[in-house]
Parts: structure tokens; C-alpha cells; sequence
């Protein structure tokens, strides 16, 4: 018996920001103790949050990469509360962050078995190698996303870059399964 809508859950969203200016890394290093730099490791420093829980890549640049987040809002607040604690912490910052999400991954249960050899051999721009990988690998042009279908139905979308995609994707992919009789009810 068809399930009327998979569900889905946002797990991790991926923005990048700039401030358009360089900043100081060791000053911040000095001002927020719990930050994590390790300059001859990595040029970046870590600037992690509880609320949302999140971390946040900072490098001398004024580039920024934010990890974590589970939703675009949550990436963009998280983004501006980073900047702002620095400001306050005296931290020189001129300008406002401009943040544009880069990858939304997500995943999700489509209610039904999927018959993975068929779905290779039916849907277009699909690989399905089990002995290199459990899943099958489908390329989706329209919204432009990856998706790693298992055969228990579950699966996890990447390449997303609004929440809208994530659900027309998932939604797309489960009308295409149904309407080529490549989902099992139990």
C-alpha cells in the first residue's frame, strides 16, 4: 500500500560567507579562548555555537564555511550570530556577511522496498555497483541533486541548495519509482 509522502529530515546545511575583508585570526584566537586554530594544521579556525549547533570555518581572508545547521534559516542565523560575537568581542568587522548556501543534505524514507537492479536498468543517469557500494547512485537534472537510493527505501539527497529542492527531489524521485512499479508495499 503506497505511503502518501516520504519523509524527510534535513541533516546538514552548508553555507559560505564573506565579510569582504581580512580578519585577525590570532586576535580571535586571544579573545574567545574556546575557539580551535591550529594554523600549521589547517589555515582556519573554528568558531563553534550551541544555538544552532553549529560550526563555523573562519579564515584570514573574511571567507567563512558553516557546517551543521538543519535548515537555511538556521545557517544564516547561525552565520550572523558568529559575526556579531566577534563585532562585540572587538574584533574588527566592517561589513555585514554576505552567505550563500552551497549543499543541503538531507535524507529520507520513501514507505517501501525498492527493486535497485531494475531501477539501474529504468532510470536514466543511475549507477548501481553493490559490490562498490550498497546504494544506486541517480543523478537528477531538475532540481540538479544526487540521490543514494537504498533498497530499503531510505535515502540521502545531496547537491541541494534551497530546502524546495530537497522536497521536489524526494517527491520526484518517489512519483518516478511509483509510476515505473519499482516500489514494494509490505
Amino acid at each position: 500500500m503506497p505511503q502518501t509522502k516520504p519523509v524527510v529530515s534535513i541533516e546538514n546545511v552548508v553555507a559560505s560567507a564573506s565579510v569582504n575583508q581580512t580578519v585577525n585570526l590570532n586576535l580571535i584566537t586571544q579573545t574567545f579562548p574556546d575557539v580551535e586554530y591550529h594554523p600549521d594544521q589547517f589555515p582556519g579556525l573554528v568558531f563553534r555555537l550551541k544555538a544552532p549547533k553549529t560550526a563555523t570555518l573562519i579564515f584570514s581572508s573574511g571567507k567563512m564555511v558553516c557546517t551543521g545547521a538543519k535548515s537555511e534559516d538556521q545557517a544564516i542565523k547561525a552565520v550572523k550570530t558568529v559575526v556579531m560575537r566577534l563585532k562585540k568581542g572587538g574584533i574588527p568587522i566592517d561589513n555585514e556577511p554576505i552567505i550563500e548556501i552551497q549543499n543541503i543534505v538531507a535524507s529520507a524514507s520513501l514507505g517501501g522496498k525498492i527493486h535497485l537492479e531494475l531501477a539501474a536498468r529504468i532510470l536514466p543517469r543511475s549507477m548501481y555497483e553493490p559490490e562498490q557500494f550498497p546504494g544506486l547512485i541517480h543523478r537528477m537534472l531538475d532540481p540538479k541533486t544526487v540521490i543514494l537510493l537504498f533498497a530499503s527505501g531510505k535515502l540521502v539527497c545531496t547537491g541541494a541548495k534551497k530546502e524546495d529542492d530537497v522536497y521536489k527531489t524526494v517527491n520526484n524521485l518517489h512519483v518516478l519509482l511509483e509510476e515505473k512499479g519499482l516500489m514494494m508495499y509490505d
